[in-house]
């Protein structure tokens, strides 16, 4: 007999938006999903076994019931009595037992896929382009990675085995029901219908409720998540703000109450309502065959037949109605694995070349010949960028806001491919290098210093996990960390915390040109960060930058003059090209971008740099 209120909700139809985004069945989609369960055919095969056994084994409690009151009670034998409420308890016990089987096989099944596919969707992630990373947003990335494939356990474990087992149930419970009295089946099928329309009709009035209440929910969270986080709970007190947003929230907690409550009696009313209903089968089936026994005085069909037809036809209805909701969970099974195959299906362009090749960088010029990048067709970022850093200079690069300066740099590494024109090191085109042999010699510097949350040995070890602890001390030396390392509790094993927030700017910097010093890359980009930092740290990362760059290839985006000031050569970028070029001096006296650029912007942190000495 189903419990009142199972199946309803989204579970029991297709929303409007399902609808419209409703996946279009293709003999490759079903392929493509079965090839995950391919390498697991012969679990699969033992699943559908128990279940078949399973359905057989379940019917005989209803078939022995009719025997003891025909036999045993009818016929007053107490041994009989006794040997069938054993048989009765043993395949009761036989049918659990392989349920739990059964149970633990599909979790087992199921529990590997996911294993399979979050492998294989975290190294295709991994090896995306970094334009996947800027264009999606990392909560649909982490959603697709964790509750959309493990969305799959239930789709396996669930819609799948509840299809093959409701589907035997129901064969299986038919043949005992028309072998035993063809009439009373027929009876008790009557009331099937009674409970589909009311089942469809409550569910969609509870979806909707449900709906509106996890809204209103998701606004109130949002409040507590914005009111009581360290921001702020503070920006609630300096403003003065406690009562009125206690209001607030009484408010929406209250909206949110009526509404549970709203669902929740439609539920019951529901429940009484599917409760009748379920009852009237079999009361109908009492009376049909108390007609059929009592007026047409058929002998055939005997009290026992009557008692085991009820107890069969309460084990048809709750599967018939999971049966008729097949469509919905198809459908969403299907819309779960498009969803995850969506992103398995988008294109990495940017992949190393087989045989890539990895010529000696270590004296190698950088040329950009003549670049052209755009992130949007419509709107070109850089038209012709043209120059030559020559081995060992470093070049200085400048521009206004949003000129692409930074976008230059990462051309270098592939972080993006040209759309014309070339970027070579020592006359390779990068596009022709082994992409990992290229990115493990380019040491990049950038503005936010990125830690992992572990230990600052972990993030040190990050760019070469074997080196000893003479090289980790080296390097923290030459980057002006080691003193502030040694001088914690826990040296080298301080938890650096999430994106080292226990760590502060310079610390975060420094620690982070440490390690490319680790790395010892051949070229050098750095994205000076020194802007936002005090003096003292600022010019430690200074000495430990000029240490870094000295015999690379490097290219700088400058922000401060000291450091423009130090560059072999200055490139100012602007309108998508190579405006100007030369030393401080010469661009000065051409009065040109640059000369607006120090009036502007160089020329005032210079000041400040000269007020805080």
């Amino acid at each position: 007999m189903p419990s009142p209120g199972r199946g309803l909700g989204p579970r029991g139809f297709l929303t409007d938006e399902e609808k419209q985004n409703k996946p279009k069945v293709t003999k490759g989609l079903l392929v493509r999903i079965l090839s995950y369960l391919k390498p697991y055919w012969p679990q699969f095969l033992l699943v559908f076994l128990a279940i078949l056994l399973s359905a057989t084994v379940g019917l005989l409690p209803s078939i022995i019931t009719g025997r003891i009151v025909d036999e045993a009670l009818v016929g007053r034998n107490m041994g009989l009595l006794i040997q069938l409420l054993l048989a009765a308890f043993a395949t009761l016990t036989v049918s659990q037992v392989i349920g739990v089987l059964e149970s633990y096989i599909n979790a087992w099944i199921s529990q590997r896929i996911i294993f399979d596919m979050k492998n294989q969707m975290y190294d295709h992630l991994q090896h995306m382009p970094h334009a996947f990373f800027t264009s999606e947003k990392q909560g649909d990335i982490i959603t697709r990675m964790n509750s959309d494939i493990s969305g799959v356990s239930s789709v396996i474990s669930g819609t799948l085995s509840s299809i093959v087992s409701n589907v035997a149930t129901v064969v299986t419970s038919l043949v005992a029901l028309f072998t035993m009295s063809w009439q009373l089946a027929l009876v008790g099928m009557v009331v099937i219908p009674l409970l589909i329309l009311p089942t469809r009709s409550v569910g969609q009035t509870r979806y909707k409720l449900l709906t509106q209440s996890q809204a209103k929910n998701d606004e109130m969270n949002q409040m507590i998540n914005e009111t009581l986080s360290v921001s702020g709970s503070l920006l609630v007190k300096l403003f003065a703000r406690e009562d009125r947003e206690y209001a607030r929230f009484v408010g929406l907690n209250e909206e949110v109450t009526r509404l549970h409550l709203k669902e929740q009696r439609s539920g019951k009313w529901f429940g009484v309502v599917m409760g009748m209903f379920t009852q009237l089968g079999p009361l109908l089936i009492y009376f049909a065959g108390g007609w059929l026994i009592i007026s047409r005085g058929d002998s055939a069909l005997t009290v026992g037949t009557i008692t085991a037809t009820v107890a069969l036809i309460n084990r048809l209805y709750r599967p018939v109605q999971s049966l008729l909701n097949i469509q919905v969970d198809f459908t969403r099974s299907l819309a779960l694995f498009t969803r995850i195959f969506d992103y398995f299906d988008m294109k990495n362009p940017i992949v190393s070349k087989d045989n890539g090749m990895k010529p000696d960088m270590k004296n190698a010029d950088i040329r950009y010949d003549h670049v052209a990048f755009s992130y949007d067709p419509e709107k070109p970022l850089l038209t012709d960028i043209d120059f030559t850093v020559p081995a060992g200079k470093m070049y200085a690069i400048v521009g206004p806001s949003g000129s692409g300066k930074s976008t230059v740099v990462n051309l270098l590494p592939r972080l993006y491919d040209v759309l014309a024109g070339s970027v070579t090191v020592g006359g390779v085109d990068v596009r022709d290098m082994d992409l990992k042999y290229l990115r493990s010699n380019i040491g990049v510097v950038t503005q936010e210093s990125y830690l992992f949350n572990g230990t600052i040995r972990d993030n040190l070890l990050y760019a070469k996990p074997d080196a000893t602890e003479a090289e980790l001390e080296e390097a923290c030396k030459i980057a002006n960390i080691h003193s502030y390392i040694s001088s914690q509790p826990e040296g080298y094993e301080t938890i650096v915390g999430n994106r080292g927030l226990k760590l502060s700017g310079g610390e975060k910097q420094r620690l982070s040109i440490a390690r490319v010093i680790l790395k010892d890359p051949k070229i050098l980009i750095l994205d000076e960060a020194t802007s936002a930092l005090d003096s003292i740290s600022e010019n430690a990362i200074q000495e430990a930058l000029e240490h870094l760059m000295q015999g690379r290839t490097s290219i700088v985006i400058a922000h401060r003059l000291s450091t423009i000031l130090k560059a072999d050569r200055i490139l100012v970028v602007q309108g998508g090209v190579i405006k100007e070029a030369g030393t401080h001096e010469a661009l000065l006296a051409r009065n040109g971008v640059y000369r607006e650029l120090y009036e502007t912007q160089f020329r005032v942190i210079l000041d400040l740099e000269n007020r805080d000495k």
